[in-house]
């Protein structure tokens, strides 16, 4: 989350703050400090709490079209009026993890579409991906693949294709199973190698046995549920989502600035997605247990690929403090492609993973580098 609260809070009460037993200590010493103001404030909080609790559906912040729609995914047209008709366009592949492909046009001011067009790309799309339904249970990567090559030939054919986390794999995949589609290939926070380094991820898919993912899909029906994920997520920091995010809602409730920044973000990561069940098994077997896409023993749409069919330019971004894709997994893509080595570049960004697509500052200085570098490509 990119949205600093008006009041930081220090090291050692962070480190208070993950013992769930001093919790009401907590909570007690922040209700005094209102004095006279808190059945006021604290008739606010409630009502903002309830909001970030149960959010909205979050929306996108820029005009756009829908250009193509598939069993999978709505393909939405951000492109200007005045996009020239033969421009190769900008697809961005958001992920398809649990949370809404929103992420790629989150807010005013925190949006990867606007950078990228700000930078002078023309026609800018978004692959935002359904939530599966029941009917959907059964799709795999295959279909997913399928679906993202439907959407670039609805296009024109070719695209330079922006890979944003679990939205990477699939890009680097189609740039792999189609070589001439891609123009370029931008991997932001995309686990490529999952087997580098030692990400907490990466640490759970290894040693979690393969029938507790299958449990998992099993209660969903056929499907991984969202609320599933996002569960998982939160309790990779449970003092920040169970806790602490209500603490910095109470300190900075008569901020509506802080306040609604706070329910902003709610939108997007409380309103969950689901997934296929045969989708996440296969990545998680196959991609995060086995590393197949790394080795080069991935079977796309009948072809076992390599990377080493990728050559065109690649951009690789990472974040500095990102605990769910590490830096190794995305910068190792260097070492397994077949684009030379003076045409990759690689870009280490401070913070963690969600604000490498939506931080302002993030968007600001490396979005805007890699949008003009996407314009040299042709």
């Amino acid at each position: 989350m990119n949205s600093t609260p008006v009041t930081e809070r220090s090291n050692f009460e962070k480190l208070l703050l993950a013992v769930p037993a001093y919790w009401p200590v907590e909570w007690a010493r922040r209700i005094r400090k209102r004095g006279r103001n808190l059945p006021k404030d604290w008739a606010s909080y409630l009502r903002h709490a309830g909001a970030i609790t149960f959010p909205d559906r979050p929306t996108w912040a820029t005009p756009h079209t829908i250009a193509h729609e598939s069993q999978t995914m709505l393909l939405r047209n951000f492109s200007g009026r005045d996009a020239p008709a033969d421009a190769i366009p900008v697809i961005i592949d958001a992920p398809f993890a649990g949370h809404s492909s929103t992420i790629a046009d989150y807010a005013d001011g925190q949006s990867l579409v606007q950078t990228l067009k700000a930078g002078g790309c023309k026609r800018v799309y978004v692959a935002d991906w359904k939530s599966a339904t029941h009917d959907m249970r059964n799709f795999g990567i295959d279909k997913y693949l399928s679906d993202l090559d439907e959407a670039i030939d609805s296009v024109g054919g070719r695209a330079h294709l922006v890979g944003l986390c679990q939205g990477g794999w699939l890009a680097a995949m189609h740039a792999a199973r189609f070589p001439g589609k891609a123009v370029s290939l931008v991997l932001a926070g995309a686990p490529i190698d999952t087997h580098a380094g030692h990400g907490p991820v990466t640490k759970l898919a290894q040693r979690t046995p393969f029938s507790f993912y299958r449990s998992l899909v099993a209660m969903g029906g056929g499907r991984m549920r969202g609320r599933f994920m996002l569960q998982g997520w939160k309790n990779m920091h449970p003092d920040e989502h169970y806790w602490g995010k209500y603490i910095d809602l109470f300190d900075n409730i008569t901020s509506p600035t802080y306040v609604e920044r706070a329910r902003h973000f709610s939108r997007w990561y409380e309103y969950v997605v689901d997934l296929p069940g045969r989708m996440y098994l296969e990545a998680v077997k196959h991609l995060f247990k086995l590393n197949r896409l790394a080795r080069g023993e991935f079977v796309a749409l009948g072809e076992r690929i390599s990377l080493k069919s990728i050559t065109v330019p690649i951009y690789l971004l990472a974040g500095s403090d990102d605990d769910i894709t590490t830096p190794d997994q995305v910068f190792n893509a260097e070492n397994l492609v077949g684009t030379p080595k003076d045409q990759i570049r690689k870009e280490l960004a401070p913070g963690g993973h969600i604000g490498l697509f939506m931080g302002a500052k993030t968007l600001r200085q490396q979005w805007s580098r890699i949008s003009k570098w996407i314009v040299d490509q042709g």
